[in-house]
């Protein structure tokens, strides 16, 4: 259960990432809205997953898909350009955070 709760609170991270940026400096309700609730849900549900997970590997793995999931909505949305080798430096992360749940 920490796992799936570590992995929900990380796509909250790049929930909270991505309305951060389209906050405008928290000049607009909405994404600064959507930013305050996703932040709180994402830190909530990291610090319930360290619960049962350690800190290092719960980090590592909450940061590296909000990261992983940020860069690649915004090479989808066209916000950010998308290259062969940002491609494969995401999957790397993919597999680090991967990895960390096979050794755990």
């Amino acid at each position: 259960m920490s796992w799936l709760l570590l992995v929900i609170s990380g796509v909250l991270e790049a929930v909270w990432a991505t309305a951060l940026g389209r906050s405008e400096g928290f000049t607009r309700l909405t994404p600064s809205l959507i930013f305050a609730v996703a932040l709180l849900a994402s830190m909530a549900g990291l610090a319930l997953a360290m619960r049962e997970l350690p800190v290092g590997t719960s980090y590592a793995v909450w940061v590296g898909i909000g990261a992983v999931l940020t860069v690649v909505y915004a090479m989808l949305t066209g916000a950010e350009s998308a290259s062969f080798a940002k491609t494969l430096f995401l999957v790397l992360i993919v597999g680090g955070v991967v990895g960390l749940k096979l050794v755990h």
